[in-house]
């Protein structure tokens, strides 16, 4: 028998299911007739067409018979079990796929948030490390830097230079300890702190041509 997530099915399928639950509970009895078309389809709400659909369904599944001139009869409950069961296991393998996307996605953004964190221990790291020895230096970005246009975690700042930056003055305004997703426009000032000997790697790298 093949398997249908119930909560995606046709009405006539969520109404055979419905029915397969009424059987298996015993409101309808193995051997009894089933009740008429017309009063299931008022039971439920929908044409007899449907409902025809429905008790086709179950035949189909060995729950009832269609006996010509006589009507419908049930004569599984076991089969009304297993059918239950196949659309009940249907949407809980669905259920625990929908919860392994979301935790994925879940992990995905941690993990972002992780080496966001990291950035900026790194960054602040290096900073006290070389605040008493080393005063912060200056670079303008230029009209042909790489940088332009993109984020400090980006270009990797940190991890292509050895410096961290502690400002970027913009239009005469200081915007202190950038965060990582800071873009770089021109003409911004990077003030960094570096070691003395590092300084000229820094510049250069600031102001490499895109």
């Amino acid at each position: 028998m093949s398997t249908i997530s119930i909560h995606s099915s046709p009405r006539y399928v969520k109404i055979a299911v419905d029915i397969a639950h009424r059987i298996y509970n015993e409101e309808f009895k193995e051997g009894c007739k089933l009740r008429g078309r017309s009063t299931l389809a008022g039971e439920y709400n929908v044409s007899p067409e449907t409902i025809r659909k429905s008790v086709n369904l179950l035949q189909n599944m060995n729950l009832v018979e269609i006996r010509e001139k006589s009507g419908v009869y049930v004569i599984s409950k076991e089969n009304a079990k297993q059918f239950i069961d196949k659309f009940t296991a249907t949407d809980t393998l669905k259920e625990l796929l929908s919860n392994i996307k979301k935790l994925r996605a879940e992990k995905r953004d941690t993990e972002r948030k992780i080496e966001e964190s990291i950035e900026l221990l790194l960054q602040h790291y290096t900073y006290f490390r070389n605040a008493d020895s080393t005063s912060h230096y200056e670079e303008s970005v230029g009209p042909n830097s790489h940088l332009i246009g993109k984020t400090i975690i980006e270009v990797q700042f940190w991890q292509n230079t050895n410096a961290t930056i502690i400002a970027i003055i913009r239009n005469n305004e200081t915007i202190l300890s950038p965060g990582p997703f800071f873009q770089f426009e021109e003409g911004d000032v990077v003030c960094f702190v570096s070691s003395e000997e590092n300084i000229s790697k820094v510049k250069y790298y600031i102001n490499t041509h895109s």
